[in-house]
């Protein structure tokens, strides 16, 4: 019976022990498992997001209300181009002399994106898009088509109006580009590679870019560069589309990316919605731009130039110099002044400050904050025209005062008795093209053309353009009272 209690005993104590052991192991793996939970809790917390697409986490987020709006404003352009070209012809030049050819003719296509702005069918897209198009078609999201006419252009921010003969479209809403912010979303909507009605996402990474883009191949347009920058897909084709905020609303025109390969590489801009509607809107009134010039060259502020100047700090926009007879030159800005904000608003880029002039039209009045020296003081600036005045001309205007790239205007009695003439027209402005090609500038007076005295700016504008003999003898007298003669054909 001893031997029996002795063997009841071991099996209740070789029972205890295994379910000691376990219970203490059960217990600790409790204890740690709870540890790591209240650690991960503390741990993961901040990070969780991370690896989570962010849409998915932010339910507020959602294009597809955005997306579904803007496909219907956006359209596809598609042009035709026909470039005649001369070819050498041995033959030909040996009866006609050197340069004698034959013509050949080019036949190209090419397509764009473009805004629809209002429901009789204005649209908005880039210049660069319809440029030297002998034919334009517009494609609705429905894939309606309709041949378009180009109601205006402005190489100086790659813009251009189209018009297509249609009722009852449904136009983008302008948003106000001003308030956009770098970090938000974006959405671009276009149709790169002929696809229609694309719609990708990004953010806006900086704002008031200058790209050196526009105008890099022809050295007369005077570039307004301030591009929205977005790293949202865009690729040819997307030229001209939209770029939008997630209230569907219109925050820019995409224009260019920053590619080695001509396709999306992250870098994409945009112009900015308020200048979008103020070139727009001369476009559609005037049928051309009524440019506005403040009348100064201006500098980035860099450390270098504020340690040459003694500036306090890197802020605004360095007055290099200041034009005669320009609107900053009438309110006493001077060289080395700093411009610290239009109006409200702080510019601290030549491009920030070129933008909020371009939004203004010649004769706007103008607050600009200066700083001269240690003194800060507010400037109230009329805007001038290239002509140095607030002039607001139409296009028909100005073809009509306007001939190979220069415009005319009469003479005052007083410039007439100055150089002592009772007749002519003076140089009013030139830009690229054969008068500025043979050496003639602003302010020369055209007295005679083809010994014919010139009475009137029409009557020297209309026979520049109608010669029919193709060749022109002008007299001229330079501002110093100098008498010449440039012969030339047309």
């Amino acid at each position: 019976m001893n031997r029996n209690i002795k063997t009841l005993a071991l099996g209740v104590l070789g029972g205890i022990l295994p379910l000691s052991v376990y219970l203490l192991s059960v217990n600790n793996k409790n204890t740690d498992d709870k540890r790591v939970f209240e650690q991960s809790k503390v741990i993961s917390t901040p990070v969780s997001n991370a690896s989570y697409n962010p849409l998915s986490v932010d339910s507020s987020i959602d294009f597809r209300e955005a997306s579904a709006n803007s496909v219907h404003s956006v359209v596809h352009v598609k042009t035709k181009v026909v470039r005649t070209m001369v070819q050498s012809d041995p033959f030909l030049e040996f009866f006609y002399g050197p340069g004698a050819g034959r013509e050949r003719k080019q036949y190209g296509e090419g397509s764009g994106s473009g805004v629809i702005v209002s429901e009789d069918g204005y649209i908005v897209t880039n210049n660069h898009v319809i440029n030297n198009a002998s034919e334009i078609e517009v494609v609705l999201n429905d894939n309606t088509s309709y041949k378009a006419e180009i109601v205006g252009t402005d190489p100086s921010t790659d813009l251009a109006v189209l018009k297509i003969e249609a009722e009852n479209l449904s136009p983008m809403m302008f948003g106000n580009s001003d308030e956009v912010q770098v970090g938000q979303w974006v959405l671009a909507v276009g149709n790169p590679f002929n696809l229609n009605s694309t719609v990708t996402a990004g953010i806006v990474s900086a704002k008031a870019r200058n790209i050196n883009i526009i105008g890099s191949n022809d050295k007369s347009i005077m570039p307004i560069e301030s591009f929205i920058q977005t790293d949202a897909a865009v690729n040819p084709g997307n030229s001209g589309g939209a770029l939008v905020n997630i209230a569907g609303e219109l925050v820019g025109i995409n224009t260019a990316i920053a590619s080695q390969t001509g396709n999306y590489a992250g870098y994409a801009f945009a112009v900015p919605s308020r200048l979008v509607n103020k070139i727009m809107r001369d476009l559609i009134d005037y049928g051309m731009v009524q440019r506005a010039f403040l009348g100064v060259q201006i500098a980035e502020v860099n450390q270098d130039l504020v340690d040459q100047n003694n500036l306090p700090n890197t802020k605004g926009v360095y007055v290099a110099g200041v034009n005669e007879n320009s609107g900053a030159k009438r309110a006493n800005i001077k060289e080395g002044n700093v411009i610290l904000k239009v109006g409200s608003k702080e510019v601290n880029s030549p491009a920030q400050l070129q933008e909020e002039i371009g939004k203004r039209r010649p004769g706007d009045k103008v607050s600009l904050t200066v700083r001269d020296g240690n003194d800060i003081d507010i400037k109230e600036v009329v805007l001038k025209n290239n002509e140095g005045n607030t002039e607001l001309k139409t296009k028909s205007e100005v073809e009509r005062y306007s001939a190979l790239g220069a415009s005319f205007k009469e003479l005052t009695k007083e410039e007439r008795d100055e150089l002592n003439i009772d007749h002519g027209v003076k140089i009013a402005s030139i830009s690229a093209g054969k008068l500025k090609a043979l050496g003639l500038t602003k302010g020369m007076v055209v007295t005679k053309v083809n010994n014919e005295k010139v009475l009137s700016v029409e009557q020297l504008t209309s026979y520049l353009k109608n010669n029919d003999n193709r060749g022109v003898l002008l007299e001229i007298v330079t501002e110093s009272g100098r008498k010449d003669y440039i012969g030339f054909g047309l």
